[in-house]
């Protein structure tokens, strides 16, 4: 509503037996907008006078050449454009469509406007602006599939041609129309880019001709009919989120009986979603609540345990560092001299320093074991290797304790039985340190990798 076809304030009280107004009437659907009215482009509106806006708008009319939808009256002369085709094609809503036309054309004006130096033709859509937004809109998908090791469905060139920006507008208008229509499933956003990837996937076969081997006709998507993403897709997953947050009880039931937007989400996280999900999705699997809970898939990337050893767990490099700090510090104590370096001078107790290695591989022992205990319910069939992990994990550090142990006790038995540091006894001293260094070279270069993974743009 403008300011010329607001209820204009009254002055005194209303009677109230005063007549009411008739209720104006509702603008048909095709009239209505947001914020810039680009259904018609010959419409009077400020927005429309900016060159951007129409060149933006503009560019997604080019469907004339496009193979016609099935099952549908889309037409190209009728005004429509790709967001329109695609709608036809996957099974939109209307409003959703008006919607993302709008957001989409005010993202690539606002983008040609920030343009320095201006493009040379500032009616037509600048290829450069395009390529940006893709890039920044699908970032997230690439990334993902990188991720996962699989390639992406984005068949690109670097032409500047209009079936190449074509492809280019038909991709992000597809995100964005997956992403309208969505609701609670933005919360999850790598589930969305495994709901993109194969859409796109069956885009590319629309556009490049396909023929379906089954029918022997035009390929046609999975997903066809009105509000068929909506249906096929959003509802299921839907349904899903919300039976977990009924089994929550409003909060107050155990975080490991029931499953959350990121659990939910981190099963996107493996390839195992493809064969598991498949496309068109397959509601019978045990991701979805259509399956006994008992049978359902659980968590998958990590459980939240009420007990009180997630002060230990979940700050276990501190407490590490404090115990082996410590346990130096009674060592050298405990010799009795004047001064600390007094102490580390003598051989029997930079020898005994060096247990500080049995006890850091206890420490980890134990942190293996609370990992298993707390973590338990993510293994189930689909999650075996979690499980053996959990255990290897556990026999390592056994391992590592015997490991130390013996070698510690060759140390002094060489020294016993020679009655003094002998060269037999420091040739048994500088094993031990070199397995010590064998058993920090992991830790060092995990450290190391995650250092160098870090953006050094970020704020």
């Amino acid at each position: 509503m403008n300011l010329r076809e607001r209820a204009q304030p009254t002055r005194g009280r209303v009677p109230v037996d005063a007549p009411r107004p008739p209720p104006r009437p509702r603008p048909p659907p095709a009239d209505v907008y947001n914020i810039i009215p680009i259904h018609s482009l010959v419409t009077d509106h400020p927005s429309l006078r900016s060159p951007e806006v129409r060149a933006a708008a503009a560019a997604l009319r080019f469907v004339d050449d496009l193979r016609r939808p099935p099952y549908s009256g889309w037409s190209p002369g009728a005004g429509a454009d790709l967001l329109d085709w695609l709608a036809a094609f996957f099974g939109f809503q209307a409003d959703s469509v008006r919607n993302q036309r709008e957001h989409l054309v005010l993202h690539l004006a606002n983008a040609q406007m920030r343009l320095n130096p201006p493009p040379p033709n500032a009616d037509a859509l600048d290829p450069e602006v395009l390529r940006s937004f893709r890039r920044k809109l699908l970032g997230n998908y690439t990334l993902w599939c990188s991720y996962l090791n699989k390639r992406n469905s984005l068949w690109l060139s670097s032409r500047n041609d209009v079936p190449s920006l074509r492809r280019e507008l038909l991709y992000v208008s597809l995100y964005l129309l997956i992403w309208g229509e969505s609701a609670n499933l933005r919360f999850m956003p790598e589930c969305i880019c495994y709901v993109f990837h194969h859409m796109a996937m069956e885009l590319n076969h629309v556009l490049e001709d396909y023929i379906d081997k089954n029918t022997g006709r035009p390929f046609v998507p999975s997903l066809c009919g009105q509000n068929a993403f909506l249906k096929s897709v959003v509802m299921p997953i839907y349904q899903t989120v919300k039976a977990e947050v009924e089994d929550s009880r409003n909060g107050s039931a155990p975080h490991s009986a029931w499953r959350n937007y990121d659990d939910l989400n981190e099963y996107f996280w493996s390839r195992r979603c493809f064969q598991t999900l498949k496309w068109p999705i397959d509601l019978s699997c045990k991701y979805f609540a259509t399956t006994v809970k008992s049978e359902r898939v659980g968590k998958t990337g990590f459980v939240e345990q009420r007990s009180f050893w997630n002060v230990f767990r979940s700050f276990d490099r501190l407490w590490v560092l404090l115990i082996l700090l410590l346990q130096a510090m009674i060592i050298i104590a405990w010799e009795g001299t004047e001064y600390p370096w007094q102490a580390l001078e003598r051989r029997d107790v930079q020898v005994k320093l060096l247990t500080a290695f049995i006890t850091w591989s206890g420490l980890r022992l134990l942190q293996s074991v609370l990992d298993a205990g707390t973590q338990y319910s993510l293994v189930s069939r689909e999650t075996f290797f979690l499980g053996l992990r959990m255990v290897l994990k556990s026999l390592v550090a056994v391992t590592w304790i015997v490991v130390f142990s013996v070698f510690y006790a060759r140390i002094w038995s060489q020294k016993n039985t020679d009655g003094n540091w002998s060269q037999e006894a420091d040739r048994r001293i500088v094993v031990f340190l070199k397995t010590a260094l064998v058993y920090i070279i992991p830790g060092v270069a995990g450290l190391g990798a995650f250092h160098s993974s870090l953006d050094p743009d970020r704020d």
